[in-house]
């Protein structure tokens, strides 16, 4: 017989909780969304009738019921959330970025460690279509070793929004938005740099928080460009990999965050599907070739965690791993500070 799923506590239903969390959780067959923190207790019956509301996290905390917490709450409030949940024996989630710090990070794995509870981050584009694509291209060798990565996540909103994520306050801005996203796939495919030159701005008239964001990993040897911005009416770039024989170029999003804002079945037909497959072109004779890849796949992670609680399988973004990104973000901030590279 198979075990019951696990019931899980949502803590906030704003963007990311209603858009990525809800509905991943409620297709995964390992869990079950049992308690949403919120104030908005009738736009969450209006969608998920079956989920219990709370007004308070501490609500949620008590209910013995509950086996998995997952944070996605303002950035500030992602350290003191976990600690708590960690804290009340349950199992946790947090979106990214993990922490405000790598010091809240390294003290949020601590515990969990210290406790033997799951801990994971929610670094989902680990399963965008284009970058799984991406690695199977890697790992066929057909670009060569690769020299140059540059990878973009650019987009077009010259208004300026007021939402915490467009505020001038700790977590906000796109640096601590896009760009646990851009460095994790980084790490993954060529784990930690040597050191980290970093530019951050406000560009956009009455912008408060970082709005563009560039930053260049050095490795020993190949350079690694990551780029976020709220500036480009032509947002072309994703990916652009240049190796010793061949590039590989990629233009586009993931479809899965629109699919999933559309309110589309999680893995229905053409769910994840790439549009816009990436091109190689080759080196010697210029010949460009479309390079299909599978669809994208968000709902492996959380696949991934319902396993990991059931029978021990393997944690789909371990602690270690979502502080390699913290401490790159944070070497990222010093490095702005400094105006020079910041090794790690």
């Amino acid at each position: 017989m198979a075990a019951a799923p696990v019931n899980v506590a949502l803590v906030g239903f704003g963007y990311a909780g209603q858009t990525f969390h809800a509905p991943l959780i409620s297709a995964c067959a390992g869990l079950r969304l049992h308690t949403v923190v919120t104030s908005q207790a009738e736009a969450l019956a209006a969608v998920w009738p079956d989920a219990r509301p709370a007004a308070t996290l501490d609500e949620a905390l008590s209910d013995p019921a509950i086996g998995l917490v997952v944070i996605a709450t303002p950035n500030a409030l992602h350290a003191p959330q976990a600690l708590a949940a960690l804290d009340a024996g349950k199992a946790v989630v947090i979106d990214k970025p993990f922490a405000l710090d790598l010091a809240e990070a390294r003290a949020v794995a601590a515990r969990a460690e210290a406790l033997g509870l799951l801990l994971s981050v929610f670094h989902n584009r680990r399963w965008d279509a284009d970058f799984l694509a991406l690695k199977a291209e890697l790992a066929s060798g057909r670009l060569g070793s690769v020299q140059t990565f540059e990878s973009h996540f650019d987009r077009f909103r010259p208004e300026v929004r007021d939402r915490w994520r467009e505020r001038d306050e700790p977590g906000g801005g796109i640096w601590h938005d896009l760009g646990p996203h851009l460095i994790d796939q980084a790490l993954v495919l060529f784990g930690r740099p040597l050191g980290v030159t970093c530019d951050l701005a406000v560009l956009r008239e009455g912008g408060r928080a970082i709005d563009w964001a560039h930053a260049v990993l050095r490795y020993a040897d190949r350079r690694v460009i990551l780029h976020a911005d709220m500036t480009t009416p032509a947002p072309d770039i994703r990916f652009a990999v240049h190796g010793a024989r061949a590039s590989w170029l990629k233009s586009g999003l993931d479809v899965q965050e629109d699919q999933l804002k559309a309110g589309l079945p999680v893995g229905g037909p053409g769910w994840g599907v790439d549009p816009a497959p990436a091109v190689r072109v080759d080196g010697a004779s210029g010949r460009r070739e479309t390079v299909p890849g599978p669809p994208g796949d968000y709902l492996a992670f959380y696949d991934a965690v319902a396993a990991a609680l059931a029978d021990g399988g393997p944690n789909p973004v371990p602690p270690a791993e979502a502080l390699a990104v913290m401490a790159v973000l944070e070497a990222g901030i010093e490095s702005d500070r400094r105006r020079a590279e910041v090794a790690l």
